[in-house]
């Protein structure tokens, strides 16, 4: 389903019946991304998974893209369905546009979970990111695929799994340059740690114990910060641990929502 939320075009999927719990997925995913979460949550709970700005079937407007411009897209798509209180799981930069949005539109989140994700990037980052778009610009997607799936996935994972590793490489290419670039720009900006001492809702933070990306001492960062917050390290997995180790993270996910669901 679409819906115009912003001034674009977001595409989104409900299911199940419960309290809301809307989930946001990495850059150069999809809201396919959590298809085995929202399985598992959909029996108690209201799922709303949308592909964000550039991604999947939402529109890919060129230029950059900034945190504000991503955490107010969301905003716009739960004031479009409705949606006046919600959980947040966001992965990656999922959990960024999360710790975004809880600081921009406080009171609205019931709980936060932030997974594989960081709370700042520092400058020397940004040649990183910028070599990345390069590629993408010069090659297509797919000459960011092979390098994005050895930081995503263990090298035993992908050599065992690879019908998950051909999943993640089909996502990787379906996603417009123009939106890989777009959030690409909004990443190197990434400074909240500062700000999360403001973030009063139950927090879950999340990390693959192999995750270059978002290692767990950059997880134990915004643990620190988030008052009350609980951290769990799941490990013999990298950057997407909700693929890598399904069972492990749904366990920690719907423990935590069910502790908190009233």
């Amino acid at each position: 389903m679409r819906v115009k939320a912003n001034g674009i075009q977001i595409n989104y999927s409900v299911e199940g019946e419960g309290p809301w719990v809307i989930m946001s997925h990495s850059l150069a995913c999809n809201l396919s991304m959590w298809d085995e979460q929202a399985a598992a949550l959909s029996k108690r709970y209201k799922v709303l998974r949308y592909d964000l700005r550039g991604h999947g079937g939402t529109d890919a407007p060129a230029g950059d893209y900034t945190f504000d411009m991503l955490a107010y897209d969301a905003h716009a798509l739960l004031e479009a369905l409705g949606v006046k209180s919600c959980h947040w799981v966001g992965l990656s930069i999922g959990g960024m546009i999360g710790q975004a949005f809880a600081l921009k539109f406080p009171g609205v989140f019931k709980t936060l979970v932030l997974a594989d994700t960081s709370s700042r990037n520092p400058p020397e980052a940004k040649p990183v990111w910028e070599a990345r778009v390069k590629t993408a610009r010069e090659k297509g997607m797919e000459g960011v695929v092979e390098p994005t799936l050895q930081r995503w996935l263990t090298e035993p994972y992908r050599k065992s799994h690879p019908e998950t590793a051909a999943r993640l490489a089909a996502m990787i290419r379906s996603t417009p340059v123009a939106g890989y670039a777009g959030c690409c720009a909004a990443i190197p900006t990434l400074n909240f740690t500062d700000r999360l001492k403001s973030i009063k809702v139950p927090t879950l933070v999340i990390v693959g114990e192999q995750d270059p990306g978002a290692p767990p001492e950059v997880a134990k960062v915004i643990h620190q910060n988030i008052q009350g917050s609980e951290l769990v390290v799941i490990p013999s997995a990298a950057h997407i641990a909700n693929l890598e180790q399904t069972a492990a993270f749904n366990r920690a996910l719907v423990s935590f929502l069910d502790k908190h669901r009233a």
